[in-house]
């Protein structure tokens, strides 16, 4: 088995490996820089933005964040990890500048429109990374495990109550599972995490979990905690528990490989670049948003559709011009080389997958922004 330091380092390993067509959109397309990749516009700025959302996007905004200071010291970018959901309502309600999401705003969010964007502004969101969802546990002495579609639902259904259930040892063999109590633990906050582990448990368990996607955890009992960090924290101080988690944030936890078609796969940044590759585009968005129609049920060799693409949302026309320069320099950095390349170290985060056309759909939406 691989040491749970060891999966840890080799995951962030792969994601520097794998820049692909974000890494390459500022450096590559005709967008404001300084020529070296950074993604910085040539303009000195000045000011402060304040953006919230996803916690998963902790750690690579506070990459982000550093990267872009050195080139823009007279900037000052705030980051409150509220979650998915709270972000959203924020950036709706016009209490930021600019929201991380884990889950895309709906064509109804976007007709409703934005309080900090002007009079008929469009939503300029696009995919920043792809992060592996993990379903991670702690028991002493064991790394990893394999998880069937319909074990994990019934796990957090609260079906499965000792982790020695038969429907764990049968995909387990030779492993030595304790008469350990499962306890199960969801996000209490609305949570784009939640909405993709509930979107992949809805595929893939289907009459084993007899819910719709959802950012709310749908399912009474069990364990609340708030964010990724909380949920991280409450397994990690609690024998027997199981969480579902950005994988950059799992670290000294066990990961389950999940079934794929026939075969076990472990969470890993190529595996999640392998599923967003069998994914699509969405239909019927504006060329500034940027969202993917993720294929939960791939069974290609090697891919994980366990998993999150994370997006940053703006406005296309600010009602405060100021600050649209602002943010249209920070997203052009975070799309950048240097900007993906920091949150790869950071977060152990992938870039997506390259695509014909994505860098030029994600630098031009960005240049949108004033």
């Amino acid at each position: 088995m691989i040491g749970r330091m060891t999966k840890v380092a080799a995951t962030a390993t792969a994601a520097g490996m794998i820049l692909a067509a974000l890494a390459g959109c500022a450096a590559n397309e005709e967008t404001p820089g300084d020529g070296k990749g950074s993604g910085s516009p040539a303009a000195k700025l000045s000011g402060t933005i304040d953006g919230a959302g996803a916690s998963s996007q902790s750690a690579a905004q506070e990459a982000w964040r550093g990267g872009f200071a050195k080139l823009q010291s007279d900037v000052v970018i705030n980051y409150d990890p509220t979650g998915s959901g709270t972000g959203r309502e924020q950036f709706t309600e016009g209490g930021v500048a600019f929201v991380g999401t884990d889950a895309p705003f709906s064509l109804d969010d976007v007709a409703a429109g934005f309080g900090s964007c002007a009079d008929g502004s469009g939503l300029v969101e696009v995919p920043v990374y792809i992060s592996p969802i993990v379903v991670a546990f702690n028991l002493d002495g064991i790394t990893e495990l394999n998880l069937a579609p319909k074990t994990i639902a019934d796990i957090f259904l609260g079906k499965i109550a000792k982790w020695n259930d038969p429907a764990i040892t049968a995909d387990n063999p030779g492993v030595n599972l304790p008469d350990t109590n499962v306890a199960a633990v969801h996000r209490a906050d609305k949570s784009g995490t939640t909405e993709n582990f509930t979107d992949w448990l809805a595929a893939n368990a289907k009459d084993a979990w007899p819910h719709e996607p959802a950012e709310e955890w749908p399912v009474s009992g069990g364990e609340a905690a708030e964010k990724t960090q909380g949920v991280v924290a409450t397994v990690t101080s609690t024998p027997g528990a199981v969480g579902y988690v950005d994988a950059g944030q799992a670290s000294g936890l066990g990961w389950a490989a999940i079934k794929v078609g026939g075969a076990w796969v472990s969470a890993s940044p190529e595996g999640a670049a392998k599923a967003v590759g069998e994914s699509s585009l969405q239909e019927g968005r504006a060329d500034t948003d940027v969202v993917y129609d993720l294929n939960r049920t791939t069974e290609a060799a090697g891919a994980y559709p366990l998993i999150l693409v994370s997006y940053l949302g703006a406005c296309e026309k600010y009602k405060d011009a100021e600050q649209g320069k602002l943010v249209a320099g920070y997203f052009q950095y975070v799309t950048s080389e240097d900007g993906q390349a920091a949150a790869a170290a950071n977060a152990g985060s992938a870039p997506l997958t390259s695509e014909e056309g994505l860098s030029a759909k994600v630098s031009s939406a960005v240049a949108s922004i004033g």
